[in-house]
């Protein structure tokens, strides 16, 4: 079961990383590319404590920024 554990770590990390390419390039490219870089920061962090916190600091500023 260990092993399963890494597969899957090693598959979000994957489609994480990849969300976020995407999302740089619709940065260059007319498309949605901040939702798409936050979307896969959301996949990374699934699994990995760092990008949980981004995506709650960008959460938060957007639920302060609204109260405004």
């Amino acid at each position: 079961m260990k092993t399963f554990g890494v597969v899957r770590r090693l598959v979000v990390a994957l489609l994480g990383v990849v969300i976020i390419l995407i999302g740089v390039v619709l940065l260059f490219i007319p498309g949605p590319g901040t939702v798409v870089i936050i979307a896969g920061l959301a996949v990374l962090g699934s699994e990995f404590e760092r990008p949980r916190r981004w995506v709650q600091s960008l959460r938060e500023r957007a639920r302060r920024a609204m109260n405004r």
